[in-house]
């Protein structure tokens, strides 16, 4: 019987269909029939009938026709098909986020397989061989007879589960864990397909370990983090899934029908020696700034139209002198909003003979960023962290860019003498104190970006008794790349509520189409300012909007048709590399048909 799994406001719900004949929009009433009666005050619906909703396929955001099958729509379950090799960030991210689940391909079984076989082998053999039949670390020399070889994976994985901390989200933990079956997936780890096929069972289970998020020195791999994670799989420590919250990993695994892992001979060493840890999060990283790169060039384009600057700087000649490629694409998309042909403004007509010659930098020189068979064992480094993380430590020094100069731009909007509009964007000044302190906001989160963007990889403490005589500190690079790009979207998010602020100021005049769209959509969650209120919730729903994507959705068809006119043959920088397909919903209510609220 086919399965849906459907997305209503933040949580998953899985719909049978017993008939394929059934229309698409009988499947979102049955969703939306199933949300209301998991949920006290039937999630602010009045009845199932009376909502009105669209659906998207996952896989490629595809709107589908409610009245078409969900047979001819809609295939069942949709999985992604890990090989070790082609898994992306995007892939990752939104494994992380529950969309899909788990299978291997079959050429990764067989390399599984053949990978094992050598494993049975030397076991068989007794062959010596670090960490299967021998000690770790300081122990290497320490032979281990056979039939303790078990206990000895079992004693690997607990001893080391030795970190400290909050644990990872779920979102982040599903990432680590769908990383490390890709990884596993290669078929270079000696792991057995029954214990593969389990670990993903798990994963696709949402039955996730407590990993504590410090502890890992990134040397010989993501050690603490991926033990636990492999505590939790042999039923051990704690472990949460949707079904049953945090509770003992062996009941949790239990109540979704699972086994603990018994682990052979290798295969602790198998799970837990990687950078998993500081990859995944590095993953994270990466499309989070990579987001607010692209949206930090809407609101910055938003921003010079409401101080009135100009579009010279972004002419095609001046950047062309200068062949980076990541620079043309900025000054593109600034021209792509704010060309006058394209999208006449009033705003731009208003001082198109005023007698300034050019803008500040924080507004012409925007960051340009591009974020460009032998049947033996052998130990090697691979596991090593220093790689993902001084590119974690780079990632950081470069995206703090986008809030530096966001800061100066919030600055200029709120400086009367720089903006020729009201102090701190409120009327009545004095009495309200507008966006005064969200300034003050911005210029902290900056200050501490400052501290946080430190590389941490220049830093070294010899672990082990010196058998890891140089470490990478890589988790802690991941970790605080992640909160340089938060910081990042919360000052850009206080940048888009200051420059849409600005444009009450300049009514009845009109931006470009393309900015008016991103006002609207800024004003569909933020009314506007018109005495003090209470700013955070303001703030907290702009950087929502920032990290949902929002405003890059919609701008982005404005960049893209420019694009297409203007450069014919030319592709986007960063075309979509993956996009598998459940179903995501929107729906408004009768309460209030103005928000659409993701289903």
């Amino acid at each position: 019987m086919p399965r849906y799994t459907v997305h209503i406001r933040g949580e998953w719900l899985a719909v049978p269909c017993l008939n394929s004949t059934n229309t698409i929009e009988w499947l979102g009433k049955e969703s939306v029939r199933r949300y209301m009666k998991n949920k006290p005050d039937n999630g602010g619906f009045a009845s199932a009938e009376e909502v009105k909703f669209y659906i998207r396929r996952c896989k490629g955001l595809g709107l589908l026709d409610l009245d078409d099958t969900v047979g001819d729509a809609l295939e069942d379950n949709e999985f992604v098909e890990v090989d070790g090799n082609s898994l992306t960030t995007e892939d990752l991210v939104n494994l992380g986020k529950g969309l899909y689940k788990i299978k291997l391909t079959p050429e990764a079984e067989i390399k599984v397989k053949k990978s094992r076989e050598v494993i049975e082998r030397i076991v068989k053999e007794q062959t010596v061989v670090y960490g299967i039949t021998t000690g770790f670390g300081k122990f290497a020399r320490t032979v281990i007879p056979n039939s303790n070889l078990r206990e000895l994976q079992v004693n690997l994985v607990r001893s080391h589960s030795a970190g400290v901390g909050k644990p990872l989200t779920p979102e982040r933990t599903r990432m680590l864990l769908a990383l490390r079956i890709n990884v596993l997936a290669k078929g270079y780890s000696g792991i057995s397909l029954e214990t593969l096929e389990q670990v993903i069972e798990v994963f696709n289970a949402s039955c996730l370990p407590y990993i504590p998020e410090k502890g890992t020195v990134g040397a010989s791999g993501d050690l603490a983090p991926l033990s636990h994670l492999a505590l939790g799989l042999i039923g051990e420590g704690k472990m949460w899934s949707p079904k049953s919250g945090w509770a003992d990993a062996k009941y949790v695994l239990e109540a979704h029908g699972l086994k603990p892992i018994t682990l052979k001979p290798k295969e602790g060493l198998a799970l837990i020696n990687g950078t998993q840890m500081i990859t995944s999060l590095g993953c994270e990283a990466v499309e989070r700034a990579e987001a607010i790169a692209r949206q930090a060039d809407i609101i910055a384009a938003l921003t010079l139209e409401v101080l009135k600057g100009t579009t010279r700087a972004f002419d095609t000649d001046i950047h062309a002198v200068r062949p980076h490629r990541g620079q043309a694409e900025v000054a593109f998309r600034f021209r792509s909003l704010l060309d006058s042909d394209h999208h006449p403004s009033e705003i731009a007509e208003s001082h198109r003979f005023c007698d300034r010659v050019q803008d500040a930098y924080t507004m012409r020189c925007c960051p340009q960023m591009v974020f460009a068979e032998r049947e033996e064992t052998i130990s090697g480094g691979n596991f090593h962290g220093e790689y993902p993380a001084k590119a974690l430590d780079y990632l950081a020094i470069g995206v703090h860019e986008l809030a530096a100069i966001s800061e100066r731009r919030i600055e200029r909007l709120c400086n009367p003498s720089l903006s020729e509009l009201p102090a701190f964007l409120v009327t009545e000044g004095g009495l309200n104190s507008g966006f005064m302190i969200a300034h003050c906001t911005a210029a902290a989160l900056v200050s501490e970006n400052k501290a946080l963007c430190h590389p941490s990889s220049v830093d070294s403490l010899s672990t082990s008794a010196a058998t890891e005589d140089h470490v990478s500190m890589g988790g802690w690079a991941a970790r605080k790349a992640l909160r340089v790009i938060e910081h990042v979207e919360q000052v850009l998010a206080i940048e888009l509520l200051a420059a849409c602020q600005g444009i009450e100021f300049l009514r009845p005049l009109r931006t470009t189409t393309p900015l008016e769209k991103v006002y609207d959509l800024v004003r569909s969650v933020v009314r506007p300012w018109i005495k003090d209120r209470f700013m955070a919730p303001d703030i907290e729903a702009a950087h929502r909007l920032l990290v949902e994507q929002k405003v890059w959705e919609v701008a982005k068809p404005y960049i893209e048709k420019y694009r297409r006119e203007h450069i014919p043959e030319s592709r986007p920088i960063s075309p979509t590399a993956f996009s598998l397909g459940l179903l995501r919903m929107s729906a408004d209510d009768s309460h209030d048909h103005k928000h659409q609220n993701e289903l």
